[in-house]
């Protein structure tokens, strides 16, 4: 039988590593709540115990059912009936199954039902479920809406709802609208709060809403009469498994990820519960959870990533070509390699993200009981903001070798790729909205370029280089000490400038020179302690990383701002009368 968790030893790795006996004293506080639950751990060896054994669960479903099932589910695709939208019935065994293993709540406290793990034993099992159908995942992966419920909900609404997102209930997240995309400070959904009921009504449309049929709903909504911005958006909870109001008027017709219903919604007079403060909706609730959300669609583009990985190798060992199978020439195993290295580098860079995540997480959890001391305050700044940082550069450009690495297993299957038949083509379609949603890569890099200007990344990579290395791996250490200066100095040229368009312009190649850098000594640190799993990744990428920040540099050389004009406006589109 197939197990993913087993077949993917890199999550073992990260599981070991060792900051997650910080983030796993964090989270269980001394083991107190082995006195009270007695699927609670005693000790850190036991909780990792418990994730592997939760991990092998996921990867045993992964494996003989949601991989399965995912060519039926994208076939068939969900249905519209009166105002309703239903699951295929693969998609609805997939979620019977994950609901029955108990594994809709792993993150939540105890308390509510869950399982109290960290995230990054959350994101592996993400990763895993993206492998074997990265739609479902879509699914699964909105439980995480749950964590604003936990942090921002009062104690009545956290004890009314949490433990029914554990026993299976779904969730969705409701901010975009036909004239609110990217930009959520147009968002007109109107909230009117009833005086007499002391109860806050939803009014208006939301637009490309990913499981829109939910049972409870997170909505974005303007209560604020006479506002156009963020200061009027407010955050509610939308019961609507106990309320009426509520209607799918379409399921959008998706290139991919077709096992979950993507849906127009219609809120006509929609009772529903402010959650939180009212004027924080946007600025402080939705900015925690698509920060929840792009380390979801990391996991789900390393997922896709890997899974391209396997078809192609797969396809390539078995394909002969003249006599001999494909994956023994050239042209072929540089792709295959190139792929390899891809997915190894963007999995080393999600875990460290989710780790950093664990840390300044658990360190909120533990403020909500007891003052934090100096040392952790300290602590709990240092991984925000290294989280703040490693987000947008994760979900960016995971995202983007995500698209590369099913082209590329496209084109190793030849014509085979192009049909139906082969799970590539699915590949294809699913991941190409990975670097769209929950903020396109254009976005990610307005987000990432500050600590880029800032030398943020520099400094992160200057402290990866503290690290020593066994002697063999000397020379990759001392070329990437090379890339760093080169980075630097050309980063360096554009800043000096302080010319704001032409920062932008070259922006996205400086914020690729910062994780191109990243991601080789977190490839190089793994190598030293796996070599078996990581070195000819960690050899293979530093070579692309180095063609890269070459063409990086002559870019920026041969475009300065004199240049820039040159790319406005190109050439206008003429049209007939």
């Amino acid at each position: 039988m197939a197990n993913y968790y087993k077949e993917t030893p890199q999550l073992a790795y990260h599981l070991r590593h060792p900051l997650m006996k910080r983030i796993v004293e964090l989270k269980e506080r001394n083991y107190e709540e082995a006195k009270e639950y007695d699927y609670a751990p005693l000790n850190f060896e036991d909780a990792i115990d418990s994730y592997e054994a939760v991990l092998n669960i996921v990867g045993d479903i992964c494996g003989n059912i949601l991989a399965p099932n995912a060519k039926e589910a994208d076939l068939a695709g969900p249905t519209l009936k009166e105002g309703r939208a239903y699951y295929d019935p693969y998609t609805a065994e997939n979620l019977d199954v994950i609901r029955k293993a108990s594994l809709m709540g792993i993150a939540l406290p105890r308390k509510f039902g869950g399982l109290n793990f960290p995230i990054t034993p959350y994101i592996m099992c993400a990763d895993m479920i993206s492998q074997s159908d990265a739609a479902f995942e879509n699914l699964w992966g909105l439980q995480s809406c749950a964590t604003i419920l936990y942090e921002y909900g009062n104690d009545d609404q956290r004890n009314r709802f949490l433990p029914r997102i554990a026993q299976g209930e779904t969730m969705s997240m409701d901010l975009t609208e036909p004239d609110a995309g990217s930009d959520l400070q147009a968002v007109m959904l109107k909230a009117t709060f009833n005086e007499k009921e002391q109860a806050w009504y939803l009014d208006g449309v939301k637009r490309f809403i990913t499981n829109g049929d939910s049972q409870i709903h997170l909505v974005l909504a303007r209560t604020e009469d006479g506002t156009k911005d963020a200061r009027g958006l407010s955050m509610f909870i939308f019961d609507a498994k106990n309320n009426p109001g509520m209607s799918v008027r379409r399921i959008e017709h998706k290139m991919g990820i077709k096992g979950v219903p993507t849906c127009e919604l219609v809120f006509n007079h929609c009772k529903a519960e402010l959650c939180g403060q009212r004027r924080f909706g946007l600025i402080k609730y939705v900015m925690a959870l698509m920060n929840d959300a792009r380390l979801g669609i990391m996991s789900q583009a390393v997922g896709l990533s890997e899974a391209a990985y396997r078809e192609a190798y797969n396809y390539a060992i078995e394909r002969k070509q003249f006599g001999e199978t494909i994956d023994n020439f050239p042209a072929v195993y540089d792709m295959l390699a190139i792929m390899r290295a891809k997915a190894d580098a963007t999995r080393v860079h999600l875990y460290e993200t989710s780790r950093y995540v664990d840390v300044y997480r658990a360190l909120d959890e533990v403020a909500r009981h007891r003052k934090l001391t100096p040392e952790e305050r300290a602590e709990q700044k240092h991984f925000s903001r290294l989280a703040d940082a490693f987000t947008p550069i994760g979900k960016g450009i995971s995202t983007e070798y995500a698209n590369q690495n099913v082209y590329d297993c496209v084109q190793i299957h030849g014509g085979s790729g192009y049909m139906k038949d082969y799970v590539c083509e699915r590949l294809y379609r699913d991941a190409r909205i990975t670097n769209i949603y929950e903020g396109t890569t254009q976005l990610q890099v307005v987000a990432a370029i500050r600590y880029v200007t800032t030398g943020f990344y520099f400094d992160v990579v200057r402290n990866y280089r503290k690290e020593d290395v066994k002697p063999e791996l000397n020379p990759i250490k001392e070329q990437l000490g090379k890339l760093l200066e080169q980075a630097e100095a050309f980063t360096l040229k554009v800043v000096e400038t302080k010319n704001d368009e032409y920062i932008d312009f070259h922006a996205r190649r400086l914020v690729e020179a910062s994780a191109h850098l990243v991601f080789s000594h977190l490839l190089l640190n793994a190598a030293n302690e796996q070599p078996e799993l990581y070195l000819k990744s960690s050899k293979v990428y530093l070579r692309y990383a180095t063609a890269e920040m070459q063409k990086i540099e002559t870019m920026i050389n041969n475009i300065g701002l004199d240049e820039i004009a040159d790319y406005k406006k190109v050439m206008p589109v003429t049209k007939s009368e």
